[in-house]
């Protein structure tokens, strides 16, 4: 594990010191229960909080990046799971306006080896070489092993964002978006999206469907799982 934190920092120092390699780290964060629940922390509003959340109004994914060299937080939320789909579909949207103002080659990803978005889920490797291929854009993943999330710098946005909004009662979804919309990042506030739409888990490929993708990637020959390099300039 040791060996596979250290091959991603090295990763990242090389893509923070390259011109046109743009660096993102990425991950979901708790899922939001919205209601008069109480945080644990003082009301600012004095309104006492109910101390179960058993039955929220409704409940949010959120899913957000972080570019680390630049100090910008971009947030997704939804009422929806949070699958490999919509990972990469916001990904995408996020693409859409970086390339509007970076002039970039290669994008390197930070994440967890989570369920939906791991470098063996068959149908998020698909979305992200399709995506890859579709923008001419070299896309590397790097992941953080088992037990070190705590590495991936977006893990300290999450931090940021509980203590701003503790003491509020997320009581409805207006209050979590404004809240999350006012939150500072060394200076920066986000941007915030609310996807609309429903996306459903279970989605994959076969094995013979996945053999074509796996010949459109390369993987680290000692720690294959942690690292894939996606290329279309080199295909």
């Amino acid at each position: 594990m040791r060996i596979a934190v250290e091959e991603v920092h090295k990763l990242n120092r090389e893509a923070d010191e390259t011109p046109g390699i743009l660096r993102i780290s990425l991950d979901a964060k708790a899922r939001i229960k919205v209601g008069p629940f109480s945080r644990g922390g003082y009301s600012r509003q004095h309104k006492d909080g109910i101390d179960h959340d058993f039955d929220p109004d409704v409940v949010l994914g959120l899913f957000g990046f972080l570019l680390p060299e630049h100090d910008d937080t971009h947030f997704y939320f939804t009422k929806s799971k949070i699958t490999a789909d919509f990972i990469v579909d916001a990904i995408e949207s996020l693409w859409s306006e970086l390339k509007q103002t970076r002039k970039i080659h290669t994008l390197v990803l930070n994440m967890d080896n989570g369920p939906e978005n791991n470098s063996h889920r068959t149908q998020f490797i698909k979305r992200i070489v399709d995506f890859a291929y579709s923008n001419s854009l070299h896309v590397r993943l790097g992941y953080y092993p088992p037990y070190h999330s705590k590495y991936n710098p977006i893990e300290r946005v999450w931090g940021r964002l509980e203590n701003h909004w503790n003491g509020e009662l997320l009581d409805s979804e207006e209050k979590v978006l404004g809240l999350a919309s006012t939150m500072t990042w060394k200076g920066n506030t986000p941007t915030i999206e609310m996807v609309e739409g429903n996306y459903n888990t279970g989605a994959k490929l076969t094995k013979t469907e996945m053999q074509k993708y796996e010949q459109r990637i390369s993987r680290h020959p000692k720690l294959g799982k942690y690292f894939v390099d996606i290329n279309p300039l080199r295909a």
